[in-house]
């Protein structure tokens, strides 16, 4: 459907880095609308909404989406993308915040939204999550993953 594919193009172009407009992106939701991280299995409702995007900015104030594809089903629209950007701002984890590196991303993704009477009920974002955190330096401890199954099996 066109409208709905004009919809989430708008949504894009509202959460660019050199945009960012978070009343804007939120208007595009119902009422009841949820913004889903996929990668991390959170979900965001109302105001949180622009949180996220805002949130994103201050790790990648350059953030861009580069659509490689837009695909309107009725009332899906379906998307393959990179996000791309430079960490310039601290990247917050679980654990606490990981210091800008000033290295560039390109992070491919796909986004599945949901949309009733023109508005978006439900975005999922899938994101590589793996990608991303290596592409700002955050590399995995296998060795230490190993070792703590090791010990814990050791001691069941």
């Amino acid at each position: 459907m066109e409208s709905n594919e004009k919809t989430i193009r708008e949504a894009y172009r509202l959460a660019e880095g050199n945009v960012l407009d978070g009343d804007g992106f939120l208007a595009l939701f119902t009422e009841d609308g949820s913004f889903n991280e996929m990668s991390t299995s959170q979900s965001f409702r109302g105001e949180q909404i622009p949180q996220v995007i805002a949130g994103l900015a201050r790790s990648f104030p350059d953030v861009h989406r580069e659509l490689l594809e837009v695909h309107a089903f009725g009332d899906v629209v379906a998307v393959e993308l990179r996000i791309q950007g430079t960490h310039l701002g601290g990247f917050p984890t679980p654990v606490g915040e990981i210091p800008p590196t000033g290295n560039r991303i390109d992070v491919p993704a796909a986004d599945l939204w949901y949309l009733r009477d023109g508005k978006i009920e439900r975005f999922n974002c899938y994101n590589s999550m793996s990608v991303w955190l290596d592409q700002i330096g955050v590399h995995p401890d296998f060795k230490s993953a190993v070792e703590a199954t090791e010990t814990a099996a050791t001691t069941a």
